[in-house]
């Protein structure tokens, strides 16, 4: 169970009409929390949303879009892919640079 406070949330996926938060602490995952769509903040309704929610009793007990943190985490993951979907150039690439 998640103890009670604020934390940082990001939208996993949906199942169905339910949302799967994935709740950090320091940082890292800690835990998990199903809860239905509709108590989303509306703009949060989408996946990879950052938002900061509330805990009471071990259930979510609201949160809040966090829009500038999305789009930080948006960029920085579309930076990796794009670092890592450069091709290093084919040997035969490399032997026509030297001459």
């Amino acid at each position: 169970m998640i103890p009670d406070g604020t934390y940082t949330a990001t939208v996993d996926r949906f199942e169905d009409d339910r949302a799967v938060l994935l709740v950090e602490a320091d940082g890292r995952d800690i835990d998990q929390l199903v809860v239905d769509r509709d108590e989303l903040p509306w703009r949060a309704r989408s996946q990879n949303a950052v938002l900061t929610i509330s805990v009471a009793e071990g259930e979510y007990d609201g949160g809040r879009y966090e829009p500038d943190e999305t789009d930080a985490r948006t960029n920085a993951a579309q930076s990796r892919f794009d670092r890592l979907s450069r091709r290093p150039p084919a040997a035969a690439d490399e032997d026509d640079e030297d001459n």
